[in-house]
């Protein structure tokens, strides 16, 4: 069986799992967005997929209703009077995240790959085109994200998303998971606001 057959039966297999497992977590977290906030759940984000089509990202909404609209989280003045009471906790644990299992059960995403760039990341995108990363399924977590995440630049993070992509298996795939975990129990990488560099992954949710 080859690779690409194996990594997507995973894929299927454990979103699938894991939506019905986390269900009532997601219902728990629903109601304390609700409560810590006035504005939706859930928020969807233009993303760039497959061979630069797009699609709607899900997330758990970590920002208030008056932030900015397409504004990227560190072109922000003050981020931290947007982002919610609640919303900083998830967003540092990547629990804003999850919701994306959906996005990988339907095929727009897997579980390892380069992180879907916003539609706008033109930068970002071109570089990519260069490496053949923007040829394969982006991933909830990926070999540039545990490699620097929000701290390195946009040249490298191209560049070591199309080391993934030369050099993917499921033994990178392993690795990569390994070293998300690390990295969330750590809470390396991340950035907010301005002081970060222009490859910020993140609009107002």
């Amino acid at each position: 069986m080859s690779y690409s057959v194996v990594k997507r039966t995973v894929d299927i297999t454990i979103s699938f799992l894991a939506l019905l497992l986390l269900m009532p977590f997601f219902i728990v977290i629903g109601i304390i967005i609700k409560i810590d906030s006035k504005g939706p759940v859930v928020f969807r984000q233009r993303r760039v997929g497959k061979g630069k089509e797009y699609f709607d990202i899900i997330k758990f909404r970590t920002m208030k209703t008056d932030t900015p609209k397409e504004m990227a989280t560190h072109l922000l003045e003050n981020p931290e009077q947007y982002i919610t009471k609640w919303g900083r906790f998830l967003r540092n644990s990547s629990i804003d995240e999850m919701p994306q299992v959906w996005n990988i059960l339907v095929g727009q995403m897997s579980f390892v790959g380069p992180r879907p760039a916003l539609w706008n990341q033109f930068d970002l995108i071109e570089e990519r085109d260069k490496y053949g990363a923007n040829d394969i399924l982006p991933g909830l977590t990926g070999w540039a994200q545990v490699n620097g995440r929000d701290e390195i630049s946009i040249e490298m993070k191209a560049k070591l998303d199309g080391e993934y992509t030369r050099n993917r298996g499921v033994k990178m795939d392993l690795l990569c998971i390994a070293k998300t975990v690390a990295k969330i129990l750590k809470r390396d990488g991340i950035v907010e606001g301005k002081r970060s560099s222009n490859n910020k992954d993140d609009f107002r949710g």
